[in-house]
């Protein structure tokens, strides 16, 4: 955990109920002559920025987001060109010994040099990964990018790879395989996601985020079996943005969601055994975003809502939610609106059952106004 997370944990101990600490820098904003120094200066805490002559007079146009929950800190930044260097000064000096894992989801990784990694300098790649030990030095020069950074315990890393975490120091790692694809569109799917996640969001994303880093730049794992957990937590998570991006299409199906997304049909199908079946995964997700369209579009027919979520007719809508909800469609909509003028309520009343008994309480109605409705079980 770095300086500015640290400070936000109560001394002696984690945080029971974590947040999110968020915070955000650019200097797009800043008078050119500023902004090379003010870059300087937000990340010298961890690296020096070395700043070119030129960029010292016209200008570095750079922006960061900061996100740390729990032990996990995560920042996705946009920059210019630029030299950036851990000297063996520098780490005299401080105490940081996370391991960084820069994915670069725009721009190239540029050059990169580590002290004690034989492939120093020489890789360059348009897509990659690059691991770094803030315990030891080394140097990047790398171009106008988007980069996303997980910072991960060196405990962690050591009590999962057989050599340690100077094992992948320095190393690249483009993205080239099943792994790396998987490892970026989660990591991509973080970054767009983070912002208003929950913590217990954050921290399952995260926690994925860092077994995959692990898996795809370590050599000689000593958890496997964690290793193919977050595999799989990563797929499925996978296809549940996949089927929300897609719940408008009224050719949504199974057999559409393995074949777009290249996976093993037995393998995923079985995976969701526990939710009843992809298809009724599907089907649940189409009728949360039903429930939330009733509740955020008062004035749209409800036929039109379940036409544009694929359903095939009104009156396969109309059962399909009421055996969800307990109620009609319009009993749905109807009640939401009640409830909006409605200030205060005990937990307990005015609660709605979906079949086998599960609440729907205050909690989702509550959630269902705000326009996020909550997941429907199978």
């Amino acid at each position: 955990m770095n300086d500015r997370a640290r400070r936000h944990s109560p001394v002696g101990g984690t945080v029971p109920h974590p947040c999110i600490v968020n915070t955000r820098f650019s200097t797009r904003g800043l008078p050119r002559h500023q902004q090379a120094l003010a870059w300087r200066d937000r990340v010298g805490h961890v690296i020096d920025m070395l700043p070119s002559r030129e960029q010292l007079e016209n200008g570095l146009g750079a922006e960061i987001r900061f996100f740390s929950v729990s032990d996990h800190v995560f920042t996705d930044a946009s920059t210019d060109a630029m030299v950036l260097d851990r000297s063996l000064g520098r780490v005299s000096k401080d105490s940081r010994r996370d391991i960084a894992f820069h994915l670069y989801v725009g721009g190239a990784t540029g050059r990169v040099s580590a002290s004690q990694s034989r492939r120093s300098g020489v890789d360059h790649f348009d897509r990659g990964i690059v691991a770094f030990d803030l315990g030891q030095t080394f140097k990047m020069e790398r171009p106008t990018c988007r980069v996303l950074t997980v910072f991960i315990p060196r405990a962690v890393v050591d009590a999962v790879l057989v050599d340690g975490a100077d094992s992948i120091h320095g190393r690249i790692v483009p993205d080239a395989t099943p792994l790396t694809a998987l490892i970026f569109d989660h990591i991509a799917a973080l970054a767009q996601a983070i912002p208003s996640a929950t913590p217990a969001q954050a921290v399952e994303m995260l926690d994925i985020a860092r077994r995959l880093l692990i898996e795809a730049l370590g050599v000689g794992s000593k958890r496997r079996g964690s290793a193919r957990s977050a595999v799989q937590a990563a797929i499925i998570a996978q296809v549940r943005r996949h089927i929300d991006a897609h719940l408008d299409d009224a050719a949504l199906t199974p057999a559409s969601v393995v074949d777009a997304l290249g996976l093993k049909r037995a393998t995923v199908y079985r995976w969701f055994e526990d939710e009843g079946g992809l298809a009724t995964v599907i089907r649940n997700r189409r009728l949360r975003a039903a429930a939330n369209d009733l509740i955020r579009f008062p004035h749209m027919k409800i036929v039109e809502i379940a036409f544009g979520l694929g359903f095939k007719s009104a009156s396969d809508f109309a059962r399909a939610f009421r055996r969800a909800f307990d109620m009609s469609p319009l009993d749905m909509r109807v009640r939401a609106l009640d409830l909006q003028h409605v200030r205060e309520w005990d937990r307990g009343e005015n609660g709605l059952f979906m079949s086998g008994g599960e609440r729907v309480d205050r909690s989702l109605v509550s959630s269902l106004l705000q326009g996020e409705a909550g997941r429907v079980s199978a």
